[in-house]
């Protein structure tokens, strides 16, 4: 298919000479102009602003960052003195389409950031019978091809191919062919396990995948496309980043305990190398047990690049750059510490987003380009960071806890509501239409019958369009809409205001 073909016929004016960049411009203004867009400001990244400050980053302000990230890696590789000038343009590099795909990259993260997104998968499999689920990857998808409106297509936003496959991280379905992945590495989003494979990350639910596999006819099977895989690369590089940046803000990385960790890997990382992998993760553990696993878990899933030594001197930099120097004094928000801040961010920044490189042939566990072997170390440490001295805290897994009752009253409330016969035809407008979107789907979808995809019977589309419309309803609502919607369902009226018209 040709990288802007789009799924409908646009009219076009005597005054619209159109190329394909500025289609791809036009492209991006539509998913900038997007409500579902606007609503990521009030949907958490990691930390709720509420309770840690308005500089904090929301999903909205953490896109915005990974398209000024993306649109530099693509402007680089594509520069006329670049040595990937030719490699980047022989695969497709336009930097308007990476920065649509940014732009749109979060579109589906439901309320309550990741929390959200697992919760809402368990429901949508355990309690509504959705055999795909909830991912937050397949979520955008839908939101730009089915969910979202243009007044030039009937459903979506009426993107061009090139647009919708750079959206795609993990380019298929969660009803992949198993059998065709044969015995050797799979890439990132799938897990080998005793039992076969698990589809962990997927870019399309079965009642999209007609279109995604629309959008990326003529890509390599299980490959992102290369805007994709710049786009991937800016996300993780700012994710990075601007989580140590609002922990930091937050005063929730103390130096002390993070500075035991890297000391103590550092100092005894031979030593540590004889413990197996349970005495590690036991709580009377030596400092540096947790840096210890994460080397055994990158030589584990990514033995094509990982290096004992590049991950040392990673360990060594991340440890002298933040232990001993950013963290080394706690922000107090006055301008030397605001300073100190910006200086670390965008010397990392700068840093990573010019080492991104085209990626080996043949490996599987990388897109078409890739961080150099040194950055890529680095972002993985910087990642454990975040993982093992936040999202671990008892406190923050107490209010986590508090959230996913939230989104479990929300999705059994108006699934009971929809079934109710006697009340039903009082739903929300919006939610009445989801429903029936996705029953057209749920009905599509036993018409086109897409490979590998589990075709429902005709008595389970209905059902399955309830399913999946209440889940996209829910998966819309801002972090506060769904406390005022959880809240009222509970019978509850001090948020009943909150709730806003668009529902």
């Amino acid at each position: 298919m040709d990288r802007a073909s789009r799924r409908t016929h646009e009219p076009r004016s005597s005054a619209d000479v159109v190329g394909e960049h500025s289609q791809f411009r036009l492209d991006l203004e539509r998913v900038r102009f997007s409500p579902y867009f606007s609503r990521l400001s009030a949907v958490t990244q990691v930390i709720a602003q509420p309770g840690a400050g308005p500089l904090i980053h929301n999903r909205l302000t953490h896109s915005i960052k990974v398209t000024a990230v993306a649109r530099a890696i693509a402007v680089k590789l594509t520069d006329a003195a670049a040595a990937t000038r030719e490699f980047a343009l022989e695969r497709g590099c336009d930097a308007v389409v990476v920065q649509a795909a940014a732009s749109a990259h979060d579109l589906g993260h439901p309320p309550f950031g990741h929390l959200g997104e697992r919760v809402l998968d368990r429901l949508a499999r355990d309690t509504l019978g959705l055999p795909d689920g909830f991912e937050g990857n397949a979520q955008t998808y839908r939101i730009l091809t089915s969910l979202d409106v243009s007044e030039v297509a009937p459903r979506g936003l009426n993107l061009t191919a090139a647009v919708r496959s750079a959206v795609a991280k993990y380019p298929w379905t969660r009803h992949l062919d198993l059998d065709a992945l044969g015995e050797g590495p799979l890439p990132r989003g799938l897990r080998r396990t005793p039992d076969g494979v698990d589809v962990l990350k997927f870019s399309a639910y079965g009642i999209d995948a007609v279109d995604l596999a629309e959008a990326r006819s003529g890509h390599a099977p299980l490959r992102q496309s290369l805007e994709c895989s710049i786009m991937d690369i800016a996300d993780d590089i700012a994710y990075s980043i601007h989580d140590v940046d609002d922990f930091h803000r937050a005063g929730l990385l103390g130096q002390g305990a993070v500075a035991r960790e890297f000391r103590g890997w550092m100092d005894a990382g031979p030593e540590l190398r004889g413990f197996d992998d349970e005495a590690l993760r036991r709580r009377s553990a030596p400092p540096g047990a947790a840096i210890e696993l994460l080397r055994r878990k990158l030589h584990a899933s990514d033995p094509w690049t990982v290096d004992d030594d590049a991950f040392r001197d990673a360990v060594a930099v991340v440890a002298d750059d933040l232990v001993d120097g950013l963290l080394a004094s706690p922000f107090d928000g006055s301008i030397a510490s605001e300073r100190a801040l910006s200086s670390f961010t965008n010397r990392w920044i700068d840093h990573l987003q010019s080492s991104v490189v085209p990626a080996p042939e043949g490996v599987v566990r990388a897109g078409p380009v890739t961080l150099d072997r040194r950055a890529w170390h680095e972002v993985e440490v910087l990642k454990f960071v975040h993982r093992h001295f936040i999202l671990d805290r008892s406190d923050i897994v107490m209010y986590q806890r508090g959230l996913s009752r939230v989104l479990t009253r929300a999705v059994k409330g108006l699934t009971a509501w929809i079934h109710d016969e006697d009340d039903r035809d009082r739903v929300p407008q919006r939610l009445k239409e989801l429903v029936e979107i996705a029953t057209d789907g749920y009905a599509t979808l036993r018409a086109t019958r897409p490979e590998g995809v589990p075709v429902p019977e005709a008595s389970e589309v209905r059902r399955l369009g309830i399913g999946r419309g209440v889940v996209d309803y829910v998966a819309s609502l801002s972090d506060d809409q769904a406390l005022a919607v959880s809240e009222a369902i509970d019978g509850r009226p001090d948020r009943l205001w909150d709730i806003g018209q668009n529902l």
